[in-house]
Parts: structure tokens; sequence; C-alpha cells
């Protein structure tokens, strides 16, 4: 694959974009690019100050850029559907939507406000929400793309039905590399269903390398020996605008495609030019994603409706309905 840059992004006038986490790093980076290529970017995130410093960013570096703000705190499904059905009520097709928010590494088991496990939660629960909840959006824009940001970690992944939440044990790396291998499983069998629905959708992922960002400088994973392994491996990383570039070309180029997973080519995957990523046979088993996708649908309540009754729309489950 020949280098791809930012100036390879194909013009995206007329089309409407949902980047959450888009106050910084990644998102803040992957929001500026769609606007940069003309597409109408909102952009989310939990703190109103950041987000309003975000736009204000982006306004200076690209003068006539559509953009907005929409408060989006994804530990929490009241929020998710809050946003959700504000744009539904708006009812503009939505071409992209990018589920780049993350947390990393968490030193604590900490839960959400549903009482998830916050990586789980936030990670794969939330984004699994909102992008059923949005569905009705996305299938009316005729050619929508979803991606989900992914990470090398989930190689380490797997999901264990038996605790999805942490609660029997514990430990950071493996419950952010379930929550890593869930957005891959949720990706691909989005896919398939996409496909046999007629939904119109392309599902992909990315990753983004070894990125500069505060989910590791500044994160709760950030501490001791994973603060010291970031400074010695800051060589081998790259800044945010180019940990942004897979997540881009999943959303923009002609040359992805459905079930792409696109990251760095570089050394480990770490840093380098935007290229196919490797990634564990575990992402691509059919019958996890399965259970996966039930499992979710019961624990976040959306329920996602077969297309082949014609019924566009979504039905959400009462909360009391749930299953663990």
């Amino acid at each position: 694959m020949q280098k791809w840059t930012i100036a390879d992004i194909p013009s995206q006038q007329g089309r409407l974009a949902v980047v959450t986490g888009a106050t910084g790093g990644l998102g803040y980076e992957t929001a500026l690019g769609l606007a940069h290529a003309g597409a109408e970017v909102i952009v989310t995130g939990r703190s109103r100050e950041k987000a309003h410093a975000a736009v204000d960013r982006i306004a200076r570096a690209v003068p006539h850029a559509k953009v907005s703000i929409e408060m989006l705190e994804l530990a929490s499904l009241a929020s998710v559907r809050a946003f959700a059905d504000k744009l539904i009520a708006w009812g503009r097709p939505l071409h992209l939507l990018i589920n780049n928010a993350g947390v990393m590494a968490l030193p604590d088991r900490r839960l959400t406000a549903d009482g998830f496990e916050l990586q789980f939660g936030t990670n794969h629960l939330a984004h699994f929400a909102l992008t059923g909840l949005l569905l009705p959006l996305l299938r009316r824009a005729g050619t929508a793309r979803v991606v989900n940001v992914s990470s090398g970690a989930h190689r380490a992944g797997r999901i264990d039905f038996d605790n999805l939440q942490g609660e029997r044990r514990y430990r950071p790396w493996t419950a952010y590399g379930q929550s890593k291998l869930a957005n891959l499983l949720f990706t691909f069998e989005l896919q398939r269903r996409s496909d046999a629905r007629d939904w119109g959708l392309m599902a992909n992922a990315a990753h983004p390398g070894y990125a500069r960002t505060d989910l590791i400088s500044k994160g709760p994973g950030s501490g001791g020996w994973l603060g010291l392994i970031s400074k010695a491996m800051s060589p081998l990383s790259h800044s945010a605008a180019d940990g942004a570039l897979p997540t881009l070309f999943a959303a923009t180029s002609p040359d992805a495609t459905p079930m792409g997973y696109y990251g760095p080519a570089g050394f480990y995957e770490l840093k380098g030019p935007v290229a196919p990523a490797r990634m564990a046979a575990r992402a691509r088993d059919e019958a996890v994603a399965g259970r996966l996708w039930d499992v979710s649908e019961a624990l976040t309540g959306v329920r996602w409706l077969d297309e082949a009754s014609n019924r566009a729309r979504l039905t959400v489950v009462d909360a009391a309905q749930r299953s663990a």
C-alpha cells in the first residue's frame, strides 16, 4: 500500500460524521482530518470545556469547518440514549460513526453508572448500544461506515463470558485486551448482519499503534511500571495525528474494505504508514461474536430488530429485563 496521508482523504462534503471521544488525542485528530475534507463533524465528549476548546482549535485550523458539540458520557447508557435520541429527532442521515473513545488499563476495578466494568462497558458495550440506536440514521445514509477503534492489545484478549465484568478476578490488561477484542468481534459481526439484512453498512476497524496521547501519558493506568515503560518506548511511538491515520483511512478511503482492519506498518505495528493490521484468529470467531452480540443486547437493553421484517427502528428493552 502506497504511503497514505491526510491529503489522500477524498472530499467528505455533504457527509455527517460522529466521533466519540473527540475532545483530544486520536479522536480530535480524526475530527480535524474529517473537517479538513469537508465533513460536518459532531464532536462528542464528557467535558463541555474540553469540547469547546477542541472545536475552537478545529475552527482555527479549518476556518470554514462545520463542527458542533454534543455531550456524551459513554460510562452511562442513559447518556448514550439521550445522545442517540437527539440525533434521531434531528433526523439527518449519518454517514460516518467513529467509535473512538476508550479507557485503558485501569489499575483498580471500576464500574460504569450501569454497573459494568468500566473498560468493557465504555470500550465495547456503550459503542455497541450507540451504534444500534443510531442504526436508522446510518441506514438512511445509504453507504454509511462504522469504524471501531481497537488495539494491538486485542491479540492477548479473550472473551471470558463467566467473568465479563471482572467480578471474580480483575486484571487491568486482561480487561483491556478483552474490551479491544470485543471491538473487533462486534465489527465483523456487524458487517455479517448488515450483509444479511441489507443495512448497507461498511463496518471496519483500526488501531493507532503506539500514539502519544493522554490515554497513556495521563490516564488512570499511566503510573508505576506502565509509566516507566511508556517513557522507555517513546522512541517507538508516533504522534496522535499519525495514530489517527488508520482510522481516517478506514473511514474514508476507497481502498478500505468491509471487515478491514488497519494500523501502522512499522516495527510491531507501533508506528509507520497505514497498512492492513495483524489480528488474532479469535477476532474471526463467528460463534463467539454471535454470543457476544446476544449478551451485549441483553446487558445494554438495545435490541437490533430483524430487518427482514422491514422495520427500520429499534426496540429498547426495559432495564429491568436486562440479564447479567
